[in-house]
């Protein structure tokens, strides 16, 4: 190579170099303030616990408060949209389930950030969804509901937690792969479906097993299937999905751990490392359980590669649904 050539490369290798000091050393020295995790959804609840928990276990390993900021709104897209526009620092962190990580850019016309430029650090955990019915539907078994179905088309009354919700997509994969239609009922949030359920205004829903197992145990309500490929241990008499009527029918609530689109890669694996360590003590996984959670703990990578398959599946179902958000 001509030396010219070589003095013109010479600014640009050189601050390439100190641009990866710098960012070795802001991994070696982070965190060094206080860290915000955002939560796009209200307080309580799963995907609002599981980060409180990590942000405690975490704060106490990095000598550094790390708080949960609620910031809810238009199915999560409120506080994705603001995660979207925070620093690439390592100091705003957002945790979420499926709805803005795999699910809102299929549904909505528009939305102001893109799910696929944030950085995966990991899954910090997963609760089975699950299919229950109030006693008045009058069904045992999920082939039951099927045959019902069938023969009332577009009758029976299923809530969720709104449009676009996981378990609205979860029940528009049934109606797919059964071949049948119910009558959607949309709620805000968890709370007030299952209320109604209980009350029997609605007649079934998908929900996660946490806040439907109360209901099971107490006799208001039956879980008829859980929606994991292999069953849960706090329900093992009742099948899965695939055993009991739909083979290959999978439907999980996951809650992911991101950071915002350009974070440097070594203080993303720093965040990584330190979360898949909390994730495996024993105290956490007692907390987790607790809200009917398993925690997770996965690689960056696996854990990208698990949303973009997410985001396909969802997407597929809304496509095949004709899923639209409202305006």
């Amino acid at each position: 190579m001509r030396p010219s050539r070589i003095a013109a490369l010479m600014p640009a290798t050189i601050a390439l170099a100190l641009a990866t000091t710098m960012q070795m050393a802001a991994a070696q020295t982070y965190p060094s303030q206080t860290v915000k995790i955002i939560v796009p959804n209200p307080a309580g609840g799963t995907a609002d616990a599981l980060p409180r928990i990590i942000a405690d276990a975490l704060s106490k390993v990095w000598n550094q408060a790390v708080v949960v900021e609620n910031r809810a709104g238009a199915a999560g897209n409120v506080g994705a949209e603001s995660f979207s526009r925070a620093d690439p620092d390592g100091y705003t962190l957002f945790a979420s389930p499926p709805t803005t990580l795999a699910i809102n850019q299929a549904l909505y016309k528009k939305i102001n950030y893109d799910p696929t430029k944030f950085k995966a650090i990991t899954i910090i955990g997963s609760s089975p969804n699950v299919l229950i019915v109030h006693p008045k539907l009058g069904v045992s078994t999920v082939k039951e509901l099927i045959e019902k179905a069938k023969a009332e088309p577009g009758a029976i009354a299923y809530g969720s937690q709104g449009i676009g919700a996981t378990s609205h997509l979860t029940t528009a994969l049934f109606e797919t792969m059964a071949g049948v239609k119910f009558n959607h009922v949309p709620y805000r949030g968890t709370a007030p479906a299952m209320n109604d359920l209980v009350g029997g205004h609605i007649l079934f829903m998908f929900d996660n097993l946490s806040s439907s197992l109360p209901q099971h145990q107490a006799g208001k309500l039956k879980i008829l299937a859980v929606c994991t490929p292999e069953r849960s241990p706090h329900l093992p008499d009742v099948p899965t999905m695939s055993e009991a009527a739909l083979p290959g029918f999978t439907s999980v609530a996951w809650f992911g751990l991101v950071a915002p689109p350009g974070t440097p890669d070594e203080i993303v694996e720093k965040i990584n490392k330190d979360v898949v360590a909390v994730l495996k003590s024993d105290d956490i996984r007692k907390k987790f359980q607790t809200h009917g959670a398993e925690p997770i703990g996965n690689s960056r990578e696996d854990a990208e590669a698990f949303m973009a398959k997410e985001r396909v599946l969802w997407g597929d179902v809304i496509e095949k649904a004709n899923l639209k958000a409202p305006e």
